[in-house]
């Protein structure tokens, strides 16, 4: 005698489906995200309490790290690298933002053609570019060969302080007027022919209208900048010096700590957790300023 089998109502087979499709999409970056980042992270932490990988670790204890706050010379290459990237971030928005307001709300009809051209230097390898620089920048360069044939002091600007903001605000000036030429692309237009109808200046639009519905763009570039380079290391390695005031960053003593003379992984993890830290921190106190913003009619 057949067993008769009763048929799945479509309604649940349909919601089954349904509920495997999210797990199905997001498993594989998960899973990348759990072990390329979180299990690393995990990792260094362990390191930075003490014990290690090695078959007889050491017991946890706090001891490096009560000796890294009581530091003042890691604490203040810290606060020296977070002043060089603020000023970094700060002049490369200031740079970056006529640019893309140019490029946004100007009308020309090359505007594609020249975001390319800003977005070309991508195609070379960022190596490359920092190398580039270095020779531009060298003793023996364009700029102080220049001056040293018409008789003028050379400048001497590699190893330097100006020479890591320089390179580095080259190097992330098209991260930075990428997300406000987006923001000002998608401003309504009859916004601002409305602060005309109502006899607004170009000036006052611009201060009413335009600026606090860019802001959100605005903090984005600022965060793609300043974040990658608080913990910046090729670029201060390659052009800047080996103390703090001639461009030496917190990044380059993590890097030290790890692979350069006796390595000490402990202090090194210490270091790194701590401005892992720090970043988590200015991720979700500037995250309140990238939301969407109104404009206020008075």
């Amino acid at each position: 005698m057949a067993v008769e089998v009763a048929a799945v109502p479509k309604p649940r087979r349909r919601r089954l489906r349904h509920a495997l499709v999210t797990p199905g999409l997001l498993g594989l970056p998960i899973g990348w995200l759990i072990c390329f980042f979180l299990v690393p992270v995990g990792i260094v932490a362990a390191y930075s309490l003490g014990p290690s990988l090695a078959a007889s670790p050491h017991p946890v204890t706090l001891k490096t790290w009560h000796d890294f706050l009581h530091s003042t010379t890691y604490l203040r290459l810290f606060w020296s690298s977070l002043q060089l990237s603020l000023i970094v971030s700060v002049l490369v928005v200031a740079v970056a933002y006529p640019l893309a307001y140019y490029l946004a709300l100007s009308g020309t009809k090359r505007k594609y053609v020249l975001l390319l051209l800003l977005i070309a230097p991508f195609l070379t390898s960022y190596l490359l570019r920092v190398l580039a620089w270095k020779i531009i920048l060298g003793n023996q360069g364009p700029i102080d060969s220049f001056l040293s044939s018409v008789g003028l002091h050379p400048l001497s600007l590699i190893y330097t302080r100006f020479a890591v903001i320089l390179v580095l605000g080259y190097i992330w000036l098209p991260f930075v007027a990428l997300p406000i030429f987006v923001s000002l692309e998608s401003l309504d237009r009859g916004l601002l022919e409305a602060a005309s109808d109502l006899y607004a200046s170009r000036l006052q639009a611009f201060g009413r209208v335009t600026l606090p519905l860019s802001l959100p763009g605005v903090f984005a570039a600022f965060l793609f900048v300043f974040i990658p380079t608080l913990g910046e290391f090729v670029t201060p390695s390659l052009v800047g010096g080996t103390s703090s005031s001639s461009g030496y960053m917190y990044g380059n003593a993590i890097q030290d700590l790890f692979v350069h003379g006796f390595p000490d992984w402990e202090t090194g993890s210490v270091l790194a957790i701590f401005l892992l830290g720090v970043v988590a921190v200015l991720m979700v106190v500037f995250s309140r300023f990238l939301q969407p913003r109104q404009v206020a009619a008075d």
